[in-house]
């Protein structure tokens, strides 16, 4: 009943600086290493050089530091491809943008081990990839728009606006992302090539014929 309990609610956790951030780096280099499956919540608090009840303090269990992770990771997608890119020129130019945000995305540091850590461990840990598939299909739900709004525009022709930006992010995956996965160093083309290739065919399959100066 109201005015039975006189406990005090709980703080809420500090979710920035100090060990908070060491917990984070250290499961990053970990998670990295070894798999999120393989790292103990123990084996965290040493790396991170805290006490386990500190680690427990900032974080409830590995998923939740796991999800810290993932807004790190949202936060290079936004750098790489920030709001307003899909206004800086005509269609060739956004589209040759945009190509070269997601080859350069694919070269930062620990993307490509984080993208490896996901899809091996997403097998066990089928939350993995649900919460890895929410901080990426928005990104891709917003270049759709962009191409819809170009074909409203009669600019170019995508009757599944959604199934295009697939298409075009899967041809530059194709050549750089997966090759990288497998540890391949030699690809058929260079990045440049692979990217101004992937604007061209995409425009050559949607883009509908020029009009009265239309871009």
């Amino acid at each position: 009943m109201e005015g039975s309990d006189s406990r005090q609610p709980a703080p809420p956790k500090v979710r920035r600086g100090g060990s908070w951030e060491v917990i984070v780096e250290a499961a990053e280099r970990l998670f990295l290493e070894r798999g999120f499956g393989a790292v103990s919540m123990d084996e965290l608090a040493k790396a991170a050089g805290v006490a386990r009840r500190t680690l427990y303090n900032q974080f409830a269990g590995k998923e939740e530091i796991f999800r810290e992770m993932l807004l790190r990771f949202s936060a290079q997608l936004e750098d790489a491809l920030p709001p307003g890119i899909e206004t800086r020129g005509g269609v060739d130019e956004v589209l040759d943008l945009i190509a070269r945000a997601i080859v350069g995305l694919h070269a930062r540091p620990g993307y490509l081990g984080f993208f490896r850590m996901v899809v091996a461990d997403s097998r066990q840990f089928p939350w993995i990839a649900d919460a890895f598939a929410a901080v990426m299909e928005p990104m891709t739900e917003r270049f759709a728009r962009y191409l819809a709004y170009l074909t409203e525009m009669a600019i170019l022709d995508c009757r599944n606006a959604l199934l295009a930006a697939h298409q075009f992010t899967g041809m530059l995956n194709e050549f750089v992302l997966w090759p990288m996965m497998l540890g391949r160093e030699a690809v058929i083309a260079s990045a440049d090539e692979v990217v101004e290739e992937t604007v061209r065919m995409f425009l050559l399959r949607y883009r509908l014929p020029r009009q009265n100066g239309r871009p």
